[in-house]
This record gives structure tokens, sequence and C-alpha cells, in this order.
């Protein structure tokens, strides 16, 4: 074993990369104490929490606009099985507040999204009875008609439950409803009140999150009761239509179920008797369609009855195919076991030790571990546009939100899929020209921010590229695909791609340039994000030996400062002074309020995709995105007016609440402190963030998910990503020790926290903050990958002295491109 000390970050003996930071005799006040990192060989981690799937609660952000899902799918399973209530928040289906009834028990779901409801195909419904006389024409079908309330808890919670692969509710008409997943087919079983004389099941066809269907189609089987149908169906975020198909079939659980004894196709509330084809029925543009079925009830005990469900992007018989290849046998405890089994692999190569943390913090680490495996998902083999032997991956949702720690996260623990991923996204890009930035069931979705999918595949190749080949990656694709993004101006950059003539001309997006290729909107956020793009390019370009490229996407990649107007200052403080600002085409400057798009907005305005605003950001404030230049904060600081100012800074932002939890382009904003020499200050402003926004509770996520589980699960470890680099930023884990097993390494790295005394519950203060006292690692502030890859244990000597600095070192700083960080 190599031991390299690293007691708040890492003491070490070990130099683990040749990148330096050079910086102003300012930015680095000198330490007394040290870190240290033992490297060792790394072996598969000695698990000490046997059922991580046991500690995951999958009702965080169920309400409040967390928009989860809590139902149950696989690690990336395209199947989302789920209940749908008639919430008008319920994006993944499902709402946490009892007020909102059920409506029924769809096959595909999003988790956390933003923008219109997408999804929610394919509801089964069940009826233990229909009207005053229980006949068939009596049932309901409509969803606005057949919905019914929860039961109720004591609590006044609703009685439902939910574990990873698993989801079960008894509804207030007494039938009790339980369903599991496989990749893309669902098992359900729906077990009847005693003394049901006419048991029956709904299969709707046309009803998903929108009401958008067209074009359905539905046949019925009047023999064994199979349904197969499907319609088009409306993107939730872009322009596009999809088609999609279901197939279902049933059987009686412990007894034979039987032929249906009534059977029909419905059209809103009037089911039709004996009809077996919507075509039998006289219905309109976008009208509510499904069948119904009655079957004869277990005469020997409890009547429960299970329905297969089958899913599929390009056809009935595909969808029918599916179900019966995954689920073959109707064993709905085995597909539970194997669904609960796969996440605890998964989750368990994250272990932590427990002593003296709240098992709330246990709870919440596993549940934002989970969430961030639920999208991208695995639609392989559900392609309809072209064929193909590459894995394909859609339910992008988008890269602006993930691109920043959902990918990084995954490189921790699961390599494997994270090379699927990227496979998918370079086949994407072979057949469609541009990398995929916003994808969901197989339609292209508005782009937020860049060409975001850069950034991914810069993760994967800097982390990755002495393994690409062993996981079926072909560098040359990847590297092509990026400069398709960077040097390819697409025929609408709201879909893929960017504005990218004028990117190449000007060095910015300018407010006063129209074409017809895209809106003329986001000039300022855009300029900051593509500017990120490029620098993840220009790293692997140099990691592929081609230099001139390297050079060439590392310049662009200062081109933030294009946009900087040194002169802009936020009304009613002069103290702050500069600002990202929109710029004409001839260079002068325009203006947009620095409050904008804030809570301390005059205007109250908004910064979402709408073709009239010309203010230049989305989704942040001025204030907010002039923090974003990642790759090199120490030119952001230099333009900012020192440390010192920087830091003003960073507390006015917290301080006047420019902070937004709820969106991405905040997230490293606690972290920031660390490139003015106090992490200290970085550790409380993260740990605060945790203690203010995120529990576990129904109402625990500040705004739709998104990737707050990725962002939260890194707070939680103590860690915060650079993305495309080589780098993450340290501070303190909420454990005595956490450890991560990546499997393509072989090797486990365990980060520890001697004199851990547990987490002060709002955040400040306590025994948290990571010194380093000049033994071993260089630098207080960050780890360099090859700890992960090499299998290393990590020391960190806490303490409760909020000044701790970076270090003694030049090289102590987190790096940056003007001090040749990343030459």
């Amino acid at each position: 074993m190599l031991r390299l000390l690293f007691l708040p970050l890492w003491a070490t003996r070990i130099v683990f990369g040749a990148s330096t930071n050079v910086q102003s005799s300012e930015s680095v006040a000198p330490s007394s104490v040290s870190p240290s990192i033992i490297t060792s060989a790394g072996s598969p981690l000695a698990t000490s929490i046997q059922d991580p799937a046991s500690l995951v609660n999958l009702f965080i952000g169920t309400r409040n606009g967390g928009h989860t899902f809590p139902g149950a799918t696989l690690p990336h399973g395209m199947v989302k099985v789920g209940m749908d209530t008639n919430s008008p928040g319920n994006h993944a289906g499902y709402d946490g507040d009892p007020q909102f009834n059920a409506t029924g028990f769809s096959q595909l779901h999003d988790d956390g999204t933003g923008g219109a409801v997408p999804l929610s195909l394919f509801k089964l419904w069940a009826f233990k009875s229909c009207g005053q006389f229980d006949t068939f024409e009596e049932c309901p079908t409509s969803i606005a008609s057949r919905n019914a309330p929860r039961k109720n808890l004591s609590t006044g919670l609703p009685d439902d439950f939910a574990e990873p692969g698993y989801f079960s509710s008894n509804l207030s008409t007494g039938i009790r409803v339980e369903l599991t997943a496989t990749r893309r087919a669902a098992l359900h079983k729906y077990t009847f009140p005693a003394g049901t004389r006419n048991p029956r099941m709904v299969v709707d066809i046309t009803n998903d999150g929108q009401q958008s269907s067209t074009d359905p189609i539905m046949e019925l089987d009047s023999e064994t009761g199979k349904v197969a149908g499907g319609a088009s169906f409306a993107a939730s975020f872009g322009p596009d239509r999809f088609r999609a198909f279901s197939c279902v079939d049933f059987q009686g659980d412990g007894f034979d179920l039987g032929q249906p004894k009534e059977f029909g196709a419905w059209l809103g509330n009037f089911p039709v008797k004996q009809s077996t084809n919507i075509n039998q029925l006289y219905f309109g543009f976008r009208d509510e369609l499904g069948a119904l079925l009655t079957f004869t009830p277990n005469g020997n005990g409890t009547t429960s009855i299970l329905a297969r469900v089958g899913v599929s992007f390009i056809s009935p018989d595909q969808a029918c195919a599916n179900a019966e290849e995954e689920i073959p046998d109707f064993n709905l405890d085995r597909v539970r076991s194997s669904a609960r089994a796969q996440w605890n692999e998964l989750l368990g190569r994250i272990q932590v030790k427990t002593d003296n943390v709240d098992p709330e913090i246990v709870s919440l680490l596993y549940s934002s571990a989970y969430r961030t495996h639920i999208s991208p998902a695995d639609y392989t083999g559900e392609n309809p546009k072209w064929n193909s032997t590459e894995p394909y991956y859609d339910s992008f949702y988008c890269n602006w939100d993930t691109y920043r720690t959902l990918y990084s996260w995954m490189a921790l623990h699961d390599p494997d899929d994270f090379a699927r991923i990227i496979r998918g996204m370079i086949n994407i890009q072979q057949h469609e020209g541009w990398l995929p930035e916003c994808r969901g069931a197989t339609a292209q979705h508005f782009i937020q921010g860049g060409s975001n999918g850069d950034p991914i595949l810069g993760e994967f190749f800097v982390k990755f590229h002495e393994h690409a080949a062993a996981l079926n990656v072909s560098s040359s694709a990847l590297y092509t695909a990026l400069l398709a993004d960077a040097e390819k101006q697409p025929p609408n950059w709201d879909l893929q791609g960017r504005q990218v003539n004028i990117w190449k001309k000007l060095g910015y997006i300018p407010s006063d340039v129209w074409e017809v290729g895209g809106t003329n909107t986001k000039q300022v956020s855009r300029t900051l994000e593509y500017a990120f793009d490029d620098f993840a390019i220009s790293q692997v370009a140099k990691i592929l030996g081609k230099k001139q490229d390297g050079a060439k996407y590392s310049k662009r990649a200062g081109n933030f400062i294009n946009v900087w107007n040194p002169n802009t200052t936020v009304p009613g403080n002069d103290s702050i002074v500069g600002m990202m600002q929109p710029r004409f085409a001839d260079g002068t400057f325009n203006f947009t309020d620095p409050r904008h798009c804030s809570v301390n907005d005059p205007t109250q305005a908004t910064c979402f995709l709408n073709a009239a605003n010309k203010d230049g950001f989305y989704e942040g404030s001025p204030i907010v995105y002039t923090q974003y230049v990642l790759q090199d904060t120490a030119k952001l600081i230099q333009l900012q007016g020192g440390n010192q100012k920087f830091i003003d800074r960073l507390n006015f932002i917290f301080e006047q609440n420019y902070f937004d939890s709820t969106d991405e382009p905040s997230q490293q904003i606690p972290f920031m402190y660390h490139y003015a020499n106090r992490p200290g200050l970085s550790t409380q402003r993260s740990r605060q963030v945790i203690a203010q926004f995120y529990n576990t509770s129904t109402n625990g996520l500040p705004g739709n998910d998104g990737a707050m589980g990725s962002f939260v699960a890194f707070y939680l470890a103590g860690l915060y990503p650079l993305p495309a680099t080589r780098q993450f930023l340290l501070s303190s884990p909420y454990f005595p020790q956490i450890s991560f097993f990546n499997p393509i390494f072989g090797k486990t790295t365990t980060i520890k926290a001697n004199n851990f005394k547990g987490n002060p519950i709002d955040g400040t203060g306590g025994t948290v903050f990571v010194k380093i006292d000049g033994k071993a690692w260089k630098s207080n502030c960050f780890i360099e990958w090859e700890a992960f890859q090499q299998g290393s244990t990590i020391e960190l000597e806490l303490t409760d002295d909020i000044n701790v600095t970076c270090g003694k070192g030049s090289d102590a700083l987190p790096p940056s491109l003007s001090t040749g960080g990343y030459n």
C-alpha cells in the first residue's frame, strides 16, 4: 500500500496529477495543519449496509413541486409503473397530497421534470362494482369519472407504500394495488374486497398526462382478455410527437381467471359491450378510449387479478413480446425480489458508517443516490427511428440539468451504465447529426442551455479514456460527436447543437442577431454554457494528443469574458461591481438588471423559455450566472476585484436570497469559496443549504427534482464535481466514513473523517471543517481522480476552525484555466 497523508483533504506522498495552479500571493494563506491518503490496491468494498434499498424513501419530493416518481422501476428502466393522481402537480403521475384522488396506474413516467406533464401512459384501473345495479354499461370509464380517493392512515397521509422496484396502495374502494417492474414491462396485482361479484379492469389507451393523444388503435381478444393498442402523443417539452404501444393480459392469482365474461371498448363514459376494436365506436380527434373487461371472481377465496403490461415504442406486437419475455410467469414476488436485488447491488457500491449520524441523513443519501439512477432510461431495442446494435437511452430531461453533477456521481460507482449512455448519445449524433440535449419518449425537446452533451462526453473521457475500449466506447466517434456540436450549425439550435457560426465569429451570442435557425434568446447564459462546452472539448483534445485543437478550444473556453461588463452594478449596492451582461454585435453592451429573474426582481419577471424574452438569461439571474465560470474561477476572482470582494459577493448572493436552491445554475455557488482560499466557508454554506432546503419529507425538495439527487448526494459525501476534469472540490462528509466501489477499476476508495462529532442540525458551525498539516496531499480544497482510480483511503482531520485554508503551496487552490491548471 502506498501512503498519502491526507488529513483534511489528504496528505500525500504520491502526486496524483500533473496539473498546476499558480495564484497571486494574496490567494494562499499559510496553514498550520495537514491531510493523509492511503492508496491501496483497492478491493470490492466490505458492505456494512447489506440492504440499502431499505433506506430509500421514494416519497421525498412528491409534494411541493418536487415531481418525484415513487413507483416501481429498475435502474435506468424504461418502464416506470406508478399511480396517477388528479393533482395539477402530477408531473411524475403521483402527488403525495392526500386530497388528490387516484385516476389510474400508468406504465411510463419521468422523474423530477418541469415543463408539461410527460408520459403517464396506458393506465389500468379496477372497479369492484359499477353504478346502482353493478352493470357493465354503468362503469364510469373516463378519467374524470372513475377517480377514487386513496385510503388515508391515522397520520392523514395516503396508505401508500414504496420501495425500490415495488409500489402498493390501498384505495378507498377497498381495492389493494401492487406494482413491480422489469425493464420494458410491468406487473400489477389488484386485490378486490370480499363480496365482489363482478371484478372489472379498465385498460386506458389514450389518456396521457397532457390529454394529447391522437390516432389511437386498440384490439381486444374476447377469448383471452388480451388488449393491445397505442396512440400518438405530444412531447412534453418540445414540438414533436411520438407513438407508443401497450399490451395487457390477465391471470388470476391462485385461481383460474378464465376468459372475460363481459368485454368491450369504451368511449368516454360509454362502454360498448361485445365490441373488440375502437373502430367499432364513433370517436373523434382526441377522445378517451380503451377496453373494459369483467371477470369471474375467485369462488374459493380472495379475488386477486394479475395484469401483465408490456410497453413498446415500436409496435403492439413488440409490447406483447416484451411482456412475455421479461415476465413469463406472472410471478410478482419474483419480479419484486429481482428488482430489489438489482437496486441493492447498485446502491451497495456506496457504503457509509453511521455512528453519530442522524438516520434521516443516511436515508437522504441513499434516497438521493437512488434517484440518480432513474433517468436517463434504457430504451435499447425500442428506437423506432433507426436500427442499431448500440444502446439507446432516452429521457435526457435535460442535459442542462444533469451535466453538472449526475454523470460525475455515476463515474464514482457506475461506469458501465455511464459508458452505455455515452454510446447511446454518440449513436444519436451519428444518425441525427448532433448530440441529444433534451429528449423524451424518442422526441427532441427544447434545449435549455448550450450543447450540454459535450461536458457529459468530456466527463466520461477525461475519467475513463484508458478504459474506453474495454467499455466499448470509440474514442474517435466520441471526438467526432463533440466536433459536430462545436463546429456545425444545425437547422434548429433550439433542439440540438449550437448557434455556432456567430459564436465562432464574435466569441459571444449577441442580442441583436436574428437567424432562422432558432430563437434569439438566452444570449448571455448560452455564451457562458458554450464556453464551458468548449472547455470540455479542449480536455478531450489534449488527452487525444490533438494539441492544436486543445489550444483552440481552451481559447474559446475563455469567451465568457466577452460578456463581462466591468461597469455594471447592482441597484442599491455599488460595492458589487461588474456583471455578465448582454452585448450587441457591434461590441457595445446592452443592459439587464442584475436582479432580473430573482426573488428581488422588482418586475417579478421569469426567465423561462419565451421567444419574446430579450433579457439574455435562462432560469438564473445575472447575479447567479455571473458566477458560472467553472473552468476559470481564478480569472473570475480577478475580474471581481480579488479574494475578499469575491467572498463578499458570494455572501451577498446568500444573504440577499439570490442563491436559488431550485435551479441548477446555483449548485456550485456554495463551493466557490474554495477558490478564494476559504474552504471552511464553502463547507458551512453547503451544509446550510442542505439544512434549509432538503429533508426526507414529501415536501423535502425545494423544486422539481431534475438533478437534485446527485447534487444532494455530493454535498452529503463532502464533495463537489468539476465536470470534464479530474478534480473534485473537497469538504467534509456527513459520515465518519464513506466508500465508493468502482467496478471498472475493481477498487474501493474510502474517505474517513477523523474527529467526526456529528453534523450541526442547522448546518452552522460544528467540527466539520477540514484541515491540513502540510505532510501529505498538496491541498485541503480538492482531490484528484487518481484517488478513485487507484483505490485510496483518504483521511480527513476535522476541526471546528472555519478559517482553515487550502494549504501552503501555490498549487493548493483548485485549478483554473488562467493559472495553467488544465494545460
